[in-house]
């Protein structure tokens, strides 16, 4: 287990609890931020702890919803997918 400070930027400078380890098959790293739970990999230690930023990002309603053309490139229809109960993590998003 390691600390490391908040590396998102903006004004996150609150120390996170960061533990970094192999995953099972040797091939990946696995970083979860301790507070949230949250868990990303990649295949080098800096990867997999770029994809938990992005991830801690999401969860703190940074980026962009995608647009319509970025849920047909991916074979949905926002039409036919509604959720029935908001989620606790998440915000809704307007379209």
């Amino acid at each position: 287990m390691s600390s490391d400070v908040d590396r998102r930027g903006g004004n996150h400078n609150t120390p996170v609890e960061i533990t970094l380890r192999r995953g099972e098959d040797a091939d990946v790293w696995i970083a979860e931020e301790v507070s949230t739970g949250v868990t990303s990999q990649g295949s080098t230690r800096e990867a997999a702890l770029e994809n938990l930023d992005e991830a801690l990002a999401g969860i703190d309603g940074e980026g962009t919803p995608p647009s319509q053309d970025d849920l047909e490139e991916l074979g949905i229809d926002p039409a036919s997918n509604v959720s029935t109960e908001p989620s606790e993590l998440f915000s809704p998003l307007a379209y």
